[in-house]
């Protein structure tokens, strides 16, 4: 994309919000109160305020490859602790997608270089989910498995903070599990049963 062109497309953007709302970008300035934390994929094709049809503002957004929930990551463990202890989010979302480069580049047995340590940890879910995926014998179809067991494993990753174990506790925060489809332009909802991981898990992980 020519760089100049972007400017240009900022330009227009401008006015075409100062000309609905002339106030507009005033308002923007006074601040933010988002209600969702939306955790996604670095993917260029995958925007998390489009596909959703937000509006700046609606949405504190974190994308990294493979959209992961790493526990030593300081990014997006910053993220999460100021999302729902200071701008007190009612929901965290998980969201990957289907032909995700990351989780295809962990499936297979290339050294990546610096990235080997990263998809090590998609590596893992694989791992802990190699009976069910080695069952599916269409490879295309292990991969979309792959990326749906992905985000559920990065979801209780999530539960497993003290910050979102808190704000579930004591004013209901709600974990979600979604899957972007690119072939279709489909948001899919999981539908992971968050209250019986949080209490699986329990035993090992509760913070008070």
């Amino acid at each position: 994309m020519n760089l100049d062109k972007v400017f240009e497309n900022n330009k227009s953007w401008i006015q075409d919000k100062l000309s609905v709302n002339k106030d507009y970008f005033e308002e923007l300035g006074r601040g933010q109160s988002p209600e969702l934390l939306y955790i996604g994929c670095a993917d260029s094709r995958v925007t998390a305020e489009e596909l959703m049809g937000a509006t700046p503002g609606e949405v504190f957004v974190h994308r990294n490859i493979a959209n992961m929930v790493i526990s030593i990551d300081l990014n997006v463990m910053s993220v999460i602790n100021y999302a729902v202890d200071h701008l007190k989010v009612k929901h965290v979302i998980v969201c990957g997608h289907y032909a995700c480069g990351g989780v295809k580049a962990a499936m297979q047995s290339s050294d990546l270089g610096i990235l080997n340590p990263w998809l090590r940890n998609i590596r893992d879910v694989y791992r802990l989910h190699r009976n069910e995926l080695n069952a599916i014998e269409n490879e295309d179809e292990r991969y979309d498995k792959l990326v749906e067991l992905n985000v559920k494993e990065q979801c209780v990753n999530l539960i497993k903070t003290a910050a979102v174990q808190k704000a579930i506790r004591k004013r209901g925060l709600k974990v979600h599990g979604w899957v972007f489809d690119v072939h279709t332009g489909k948001l899919i909802d999981l539908k992971i049963d968050f209250e019986k991981y949080l209490k699986d898990i329990m035993e090992i992980y509760h913070l008070d």
